[in-house]
């Protein structure tokens, strides 16, 4: 019996998770290749036999067995060198087959070291998995040793390794957050029906229930905001908005710009345009810092969104309702038909052609032409009164700056 040969068998098995008869295969094919370089007979016909049980090795030539121990140091070199490479080739297999099945998931590594940017983390003492630069959340750095949390996105075999692709930017690390705080979503009575993120500072999430007894936002949210607050802690901070869902975009859309409170939407499906009335007070908390609620809102709910006060949406109408009226055929009935399909503006109605007025308002192909060419005069006329503008203010900037220059120093 060879009870040292399966208990390394064992422990190999064990630490590399590699299957144990993959291992005795890789050590009969390691002892025939040491065989058949001891005796130099390329033709000769060698096969090694482990007992599963005991561990008893036999080797065969053509038939007749032969004594192992009168291979020598040589040969035993050379089924060293096979079972190595063949293990490692296991191991990758096994390391590869294990970490394809986990993608998406949310994994926890130790980290290693910076490798020019990217991240190196060990995931199970046996396993390096890199994160690139563009998926690290920007402004965070991490001590080594340090445990870290992130989701597995790729496993590519490469060559002689396998490289595990790991971020934290990705929105599905997100999902996964929720999945993970949040009871009611792992077992799939909240739903997260949209989500948009921008790594490092703001996310929105659009949730459901299946259970009109569980309120969506206030399973996420947790008791005294705890569930929420272990996510934002992960998270460095990022801010996240928590919305309801809904099948009404008018609804939605509303939902999504939240904090910020709107007075009307109109949605215009031809070109997938939702123009959004907020007052003043209400501008700046619709748009965000740096445009990212309105960003953000677009992104869940699918529409293009414009924000616009409602001195501005007045004059929009006024001037679609001026472009309208320049023709005969038209009357105030055909405006308000305009304003129903989400036609706001001249620049709506110089966007969105012929066919949808012909089509769905019933106007007359003639007198569509001619409205949509009266539009688009008049939105050439805008272009070149800004065109103006602007020329004006570069003018009135460097007339100050060479006055500013031409003035004489005064001395004391």
């Amino acid at each position: 019996m060879n009870q040292e040969l399966l208990r390394i068998v064992e422990n190999i098995a064990r630490d590399k998770k590699i299957d144990k008869e993959s291992i005795f295969l890789d050590l009969e094919e390691a002892m025939v290749s040491a065989t058949r370089k001891h005796f130099g007979h390329a033709d000769s016909e060698i096969s090694v036999q482990i007992d599963r049980e005991d561990g008893t090795i036999s080797v065969f030539q053509d038939g007749e067995q032969i004594d192992i121990k009168q291979l020598g140091r040589i040969p035993a070199q050379t089924a060293k060198q096979v079972m190595i490479q063949k293990i490692r080739a296991d191991e990758r297999s096994s390391i590869y087959e294990e970490y394809t099945h986990r993608k998406f998931e949310i994994v926890s590594g130790a980290v290693v070291r910076y490798d020019g940017g990217t991240l190196i983390i060990d995931l199970d003492h046996r396993t390096e998995a890199l994160m690139p630069k563009s998926e690290q959340i920007s402004g965070q750095t991490y001590r080594v040793g340090e445990r870290v949390r992130c989701l597995i996105i790729d496993v590519k075999a490469v060559s002689s390794e396998v490289k595990i692709i790991l971020s934290r930017t990705h929105p599905d690390f997100i999902r996964r957050l929720f999945q993970q705080e949040v009871p009611e979503m792992a077992e799939g009575i909240i739903e997260i029906q949209a989500l948009a993120r921008e790594a490092g500072y703001r996310t929105k999430v659009a949730v459901s229930s299946l259970d009109e007894k569980v309120d969506p936002i206030g399973a996420c949210v947790g008791v005294r905001g705890s569930r929420i607050k272990n996510i934002v802690e992960e998270l460095g901070g990022e801010k996240i908005d928590i919305v309801r869902w809904n099948e009404s975009s008018q609804i939605l859309i509303t939902n999504a710009l939240m904090p910020s409170k709107v007075s009307e939407i109109a949605l215009c499906f031809e070109l997938g345009k939702a123009t959004v009335v907020a007052d003043e007070d209400q501008l700046s908390l619709a748009i965000g810092k740096h445009g990212q609620n309105v960003r953000l809102a677009a992104r869940i709910t699918g529409w293009d969104i414009d924000i616009l006060t409602p001195e501005e949406y007045n004059n929009g109408i006024e001037l679609l309702t001026k472009c309208v009226r320049s023709e005969k055929e038209a009357d105030d009935t055909m405006v308000d038909k305009l304003i129903a399909l989400g036609v706001i503006s001249i620049l709506d109605l110089d966007e969105i052609g012929v066919e949808p007025l012909v089509k769905d308002l019933g106007i007359a192909s003639q007198t569509a032409k001619k409205i949509l060419s009266a539009a688009k005069k008049e939105v050439k006329r805008l272009e070149l009164e800004e065109k103006q503008r602007q020329a004006e203010n570069i003018m009135a900037k460097e007339t100050k700056t060479s006055k500013g220059k031409n003035t004489p120093e005064t001395k004391d």
